[in-house]
């Protein structure tokens, strides 16, 4: 069970954090659910994954990542202090 999770976001609501670089606390994972539409969640040059609703995306802890959203989309983030999918 996640100990944390995000509201449901849109183009409108998506902190500008989480479009630029950033990353999750060390000890924690997120897990992206995209909820609507179409998200891309991007680490470095290393990973780029475009997700359709019903898809998710487990985040490492320390990994720096970003996300982009395609008109219509919606997506929430899960916290979890060990790998969701383990």
């Amino acid at each position: 069970m996640p100990y944390r999770s995000t509201i449901e976001f849109d183009s409108l609501t998506v902190p500008t954090g989480l479009l630029r670089d950033h990353s999750i606390k060390a000890g924690s994972w997120g897990l992206l659910r995209v909820t609507a539409g179409a998200v891309l969640y991007e680490a470095g040059e290393t990973c780029s994954k475009r997700l359709t609703q019903g898809e998710t995306w487990v985040i490492p802890p320390e990994l720096v990542h970003h996300v982009a959203l395609e008109p219509g989309a919606r997506f929430l983030v899960e916290f979890y202090d060990h790998d969701p999918c383990a």
